[in-house]
């Protein structure tokens, strides 16, 4: 039993190598300032792609529909900002909010299901969710998206077409969103979740409620979500339908796949290297980058089936 919590304190425990992680995505400001507006985007999808690691890597809650949640935050922000005040941390705070009464209300369906009835309930509820956005135009702006709002900067620091308060803030949500990520996985609840995923049947003979262990790892992606689209909307200031469509869903899931889902790393390493590279592909060629994305996918699923970082886990685990 000691040798048992040991091992799992070991694990919980921060090493050289994540802080020097850390360290790097500092490297931007001073090695490719030009391009700290990517990078703001990067840190938001992987921000986005982080929350729903929470649910597939750890709780195996196959979701199509995850930008629903992504949506919510960053049309409540944004609604917020055009309608009533400007300051982004409190509507930060509202967005995410928003965003978790919708993931805590959907949760209780969402959870009963599993594999192909899972993937179509959760698809058709962000299908419903987008028409819902657009039927509503009134409200959202429809597919002319939410405009006429404009949120100047944080803590007194200008968001401008360089991109540097952008990144510093979007840098700082992601970097605290993961050591809540961290501490959540690295707790009994998380244990419990992974226990889930792997039978769910069995857990509750052992004292783990699945369904409402489920429910809470279902709003708290969604919240993560929501922050992560609030975030993209006080950079931008703009909110658009794209927000909450089946393809923002869909790539996220290409995300977690090329980074390795169950890593915590993995989100945030597959959206550096998607972002990267669609960045990159679309500059080569516009009309076919998505080629050129699907190519990658496929490499990356048949010789690393694991992700990126499953393949460099079991290089070093390799024995020599």
């Amino acid at each position: 039993m000691a040798s048992a919590s040991e091992a799992f304190r070991a694990q919980a425990r921060i090493r050289a190598l994540e802080i020097a992680f850390w360290a790097c995505t500092l490297l931007p400001f001073v090695a490719t300032p030009n391009y700290l507006a990517l990078a703001s985007q990067i840190a938001i999808t992987a921000l986005f792609a982080l929350s729903l690691d929470l649910i597939l890597g750890y709780a195996g809650i196959v979701s199509l529909g995850h930008a629903a949640f992504f949506g919510v935050g960053a049309y409540t922000a944004g609604l917020i900002a055009k309608h009533y005040w400007v300051e982004p941390l409190s509507a930060l705070v509202l967005g995410a909010a928003a965003a978790g009464l919708v993931g805590y209300a959907t949760s209780h369906i969402i959870v009963r299901f599993r594999h192909l009835a899972l993937i179509m309930l959760t698809m058709g509820f962000g299908l419903l969710l987008h028409e819902a956005a657009n039927s509503a135009s009134a409200l959202t702006g429809g597919a002319d998206g939410l405009q006429g709002f404009r949120v100047p900067g944080v803590l007194g620091f200008k968001f401008d077409m360089f991109g540097r308060a952008a990144y510093a803030y979007a840098l700082l949500i992601l970097f605290f969103s993961f050591l809540i990520a961290r501490r959540i996985i690295h707790s009994p609840f998380g244990l419990a979740l992974r226990g889930i995923r792997e039978n769910a049947v069995r857990m509750p003979a052992i004292g783990a409620p699945s369904l409402a262990h489920l429910r809470k790892a279902y709003t708290m992606a969604a919240v993560m979500a929501g922050v992560a689209g609030a975030v993209l909307t006080h950079t931008t200031s703009t909110v658009s339908l794209e927000t909450l469509s089946f393809g923002r869903s869909a790539d996220v899931l290409v995300i977690l796949i090329l980074g390795g889902a169950g890593r915590l790393y993995g989100g945030i390493v597959g959206a550096i290297i998607y972002m990267v590279a669609r960045d990159q592909f679309s500059g080569v060629n516009p009309q076919y980058w998505y080629f050129w994305i699907g190519l990658l996918l496929v490499a990356v699923v048949m010789f690393l089936p694991n992700g990126i970082l499953g393949g460099l886990s079991a290089l070093r685990k390799k024995p020599q």
